[in-house]
């Protein structure tokens, strides 16, 4: 059986690089730090692996919008490779500057990855809050056809975010209307019980219909704005010694099934 291999892409501004490498580790991969001007000096280096992870910090520093450089150098250099990686069946997954780069690329929602063109059909806007949100939320899982959350044996989890840029708005009034009929919409914000709410600090950031992640038609691309990187470890919860947590963590689940899928499928 194989290792997975995950290519995790940096460049100036990353900061969460360590943590996703350490939870694809844990899960049973192997994890390769990529500088985007490697990527872009040897192109064809994107195909020995099966995934390709978008890390969160703040790329470029998030001038001209949280993602956007980033997003346009892989455009203008790497974008060939790229959709053939996806093409290949290989998985994807953008945490939170992560998931801003794929909808700044289109690939999310990409509702056709097969054109030639690439609209950008949603964004991830300033907060309603007007400032950055450090918090953990509860996350409601909606989706039935995304890798990285099939066949879980839990509806809700818990999750830290971390931006000032987070707020899901579909560009066009069809866009919510074709995730919710493809069953794209991953995550929701909701409250501790698991009902779904715009209510703040809950829904840290205002997003329409609550929206925390989203994954493409096929369910093999993965944009999310929490963290499950940081949540690798019982002792990351933050109310780890009053709470019994569950193992694997909630962070964690995700990895795993990335990884499980990669060995059953590629």
């Amino acid at each position: 059986m194989i290792t997975p291999k995950v290519f995790i892409l940096r460049t100036a501004g990353t900061n969460c690089e360590y943590e996703t490498k350490a939870a694809f580790e844990k899960a049973g991969a192997s994890g390769d730090l990529i500088h985007i001007n490697t990527w872009v000096k040897q192109k064809e280096l994107i195909h020995q692996y099966h995934i390709l992870a978008f890390p969160g910090g703040f790329s470029y520093g998030d001038d001209l919008g949280a993602g956007t450089v980033l997003a346009n150098e892989i455009k203008q250099n790497v974008a060939d490779e790229l959709l053939k990686f996806i093409r290949d069946g290989k998985l994807v997954i953008g945490i939170c500057n992560g998931f801003q780069i794929l909808t700044k690329l289109g690939l999310l929602p990409g509702f056709d990855l097969t054109s030639s063109t690439l609209p950008q059909e949603t964004t991830l806007a300033t907060n309603n809050s007007g400032r950055y949100e450090d918090r953990w939320v509860y996350l409601k899982k909606s989706s039935p056809i995304c890798v990285f959350t099939k066949d879980w044996d839990r509806d809700k989890i818990y999750l830290p975010v971390a931006h000032a840029e987070g707020k899901f708005i579909p560009l066009d009034k069809t866009v919510l209307q074709k995730l919710k009929h493809n069953k794209q919409i991953v995550f929701r914000y909701a409250m501790s019980d698991g009902t779904p709410t715009r209510r703040y600090p809950f829904n840290p950031n205002g997003a329409t219909d609550n929206i925390a992640a989203i994954c493409d038609p096929s369910g093999r691309i993965l944009g999310m704005m929490p963290h499950p990187e940081r949540f690798q470890d019982t002792t990351n919860h933050p109310r780890w010694t009053r709470e019994k947590i569950k193992e694997p963590t909630d962070g964690m689940l995700i990895f795993l099934n990335a990884v499980k899928y990669v060995k059953e499928n590629l």
